[in-house]
């Protein structure tokens, strides 16, 4: 889209020399006075607006206060004919954007509107972004500090305000669930509720009810007809996480769900127009679930128009340590203690180690140094990760790639730490005890 630039000077040659340069890139409205600039505060803001200084009923810096009150975002290029070093200080130090002097060079200005109108619409989508933070409720703010999550951030604040299905991977723990919330959060559907179902946890033979609903007598315990997931998503969005853990009988139907928008209810005989934006999301590598027959190739190609991934915690320690503070701020005010921050030692050991768990096991571990620490700061005695040191141990991580060596390794010290208590561990490392089963067979660990 066109941007919106606002020419405020009283000279009519001027404003015409301006329009006829700008008339093809930009909407260009104009006023010649003070006057006539209060009487559009009323209206939409432009993105830039050209101010002379010297107007024939006001001047331009005592104008600015009130600019900046009623278009706070819009960026205020200022024009003067008598420029002067304590002008330009005073408009900059009043909000001006810049300050050009006439008669001015028309490349000069294009380029001077073409920066403004980015900063004008960098303003805007942080803004779009930290209203959209606030409103997710019921989940942990994200931090985007490191540069591979402000790079997924900006793919998501392009993505969210359409109805394109979206496609989140990754490891387990690494926050898909909230990337779906603020995809939800920064879309035109936020009025409205997201709704989510983890599809490892339905039972087989109630997923397509729990889905799509089901009629009265459709099967032993349908006792009245009801609602499914999609038809309690209308207008909003619905979040199908673990996507590749859904059978595929039901990935069938569902992929002819998103090809008509119409779901019928199991048992039912008709069809009901559906409305929800669906974001799917898997931890395992998708050309992996479809090659072992987790997940079907057309329905990969249909909920994954645009994908999103996110990287493992190891691969973005800028975000560890904001992190580490958001939890210890959360946890401590839940248990009602003061605790400022982290020791070096600590904050040392938590960028160090590699978080097989990722996210959810960084935040169990806060969690848990929190309630034991007895300081007034979390030191690295009040933690129960450690260093992994990239060494092969007990003839088994040779077999390995790497990053599967330091995962094994960090299972086995975990074990010995819990005592062999398998669902203690699978807790304090962040995943699930079958997932913790199935590493410790795959890695070929004794317990």
């Amino acid at each position: 889209m066109k941007g919106k630039i606002l020419i405020v000077d009283d000279e009519a040659d001027l404003r015409q020399l301006l329009k006829s340069v700008l008339e093809d890139e930009y909407h260009i409205t104009e006023a010649d006075s003070g006057v006539a600039l209060k009487k559009l505060f009323t209206g939409e803001a432009p993105d830039v607006m050209l101010l002379d200084l010297n107007l024939r009923d006001a001047n331009g810096l005592d104008l600015m206060p009130h600019i900046k009150k009623v278009w706070p975002d819009t960026e205020v290029v200022v024009l003067t004919g008598e420029a002067t070093f304590e002008a330009a200080v005073q408009a900059t130090k009043l909000g001006a954007y810049h300050f050009i002097n006439k008669p001015f060079d028309t490349q000069t200005l294009l380029v001077t509107l073409s920066r403004a109108i980015e900063n004008r619409q960098q303003k805007e989508e942080n803004n779009s972004l930290r209203r959209a933070v606030a409103t997710m409720s019921g989940s942990s703010a994200p931090v985007f500090q490191s540069p591979q999550m402000q790079t997924v951030v900006r793919t998501i604040e392009r993505i969210a305000p359409s109805d394109v299905t979206i496609l989140i991977t990754g490891e387990s723990g690494t926050g898909k669930e909230v990337i779906a919330d603020l995809i939800h959060a920064l879309s035109p559907r936020s009025k409205n509720r997201i709704i989510k179902v983890n599809c490892a946890a339905l039972p087989r033979d109630l997923i397509e009810s729990e889905l799509f609903g089901s009629v009265k007598g459709a099967f032993t315990g349908a006792n009245a007809d009801r609602d499914g997931l999609f038809r309690q998503a209308e207008g909003g969005t619905l979040f199908l996480d673990e996507i590749s853990e859904m059978p595929i009988d039901t990935q069938s139907k569902l992929l002819r769900v998103l090809q008509d928008q119409k779901v019928r209810p199991v048992g039912g005989k008709t069809d009901y127009q559906t409305n929800c934006r669906i974001i799917a999301a898997t931890n395992r590598k998708p050309e992996d679930a479809i090659k072992d027959g987790k997940l079907r190739e057309d329905l990969f190609y249909r909920i994954s128009a645009i994908s999103v991934y996110l990287p493992p915690l190891r691969e973005r320690r800028d975000d560890i340590m904001p992190l580490a503070n958001s939890f210890l701020k959360k946890f401590a005010s839940q248990a009602n203690r003061t605790l400022r921050s982290f020791t070096l030692q600590a904050a040392d050991r938590l960028t160090s180690f590699d978080w097989p768990g990722n996210i959810r096991q960084l935040q169990n571990e806060i969690q848990r140094a929190v309630l034991l620490c007895e300081g007034p700061d979390i030191d690295a005695s009040d933690l129960s990760v450690s260093e992994i040191r990239m060494v092969p141990s007990e003839g088994h991580d040779t077999a390995f790639t790497l990053l599967e060596g330091v995962e094994r390794n960090a299972i086995i010290q975990m074990l010995r730490e819990t005592g062999g208590n398998k669902l203690e561990t699978a807790k304090r490392l962040g995943i699930g005890r079958q997932t913790l089963y199935n590493k410790i067979k795959s890695y070929g660990i004794e317990t």
